[in-house]
């Protein structure tokens, strides 16, 4: 993890090994796999295309499930964080926030995160319009 302090601009972060390397070796697979195929023309090169074609589903999948589960952790984490900060009148509304706007709340630090989460009701703010209103930034280390 990066000891910089995170912002708007550096928040995004990426995994090497996975972003860089295996995603570039199986595309470059799939590639291979194409330019096999056009210029061999045989069913062995076709059956490698579909399953190069295949192995592509899983890696785009191995990352998509982690993340959606990640989403759903920050959802409760949110509600529960504006459960002890918002006043108790404001309760009812923290569930009116959909899960788009929570993910974004999440980089706001405790002092104005019930205000962030009030206009993002208002104004119908999606999870970037949220995070480009964020004054004091609130790192989220874990999240890849």
């Amino acid at each position: 993890m990066s000891k910089a302090p995170q912002s708007l601009k550096s928040h995004a972060r990426f995994d090497p090994l996975y972003h860089f390397f295996i995603t570039a070796v199986f595309l470059a697979n799939l590639v291979y796999a194409f330019i096999h195929e056009m210029h061999f023309r045989t069913i062995s090169s076709a059956w490698y295309l579909v399953l190069s074609v295949c192995v592509i589903v899983p890696i785009l999948r191995l990352r998509t499930y982690p993340i959606k589960i990640q989403d759903r952790v920050i959802r409760l984490e949110e509600r529960l964080r504006l459960q002890a900060l918002a006043p108790a009148d404001w309760h009812a509304q923290i569930y009116r926030l959909s899960e788009d706007q929570l993910i974004g709340l999440r980089f706001a630090a405790d002092d104005e995160v019930v205000e962030l989460a009030k206009q993002a009701l208002e104004h119908n703010l999606n999870r970037k319009q949220i995070k480009e209103r964020i004054k004091s930034w609130r790192a989220d280390n874990w999240r890849i």
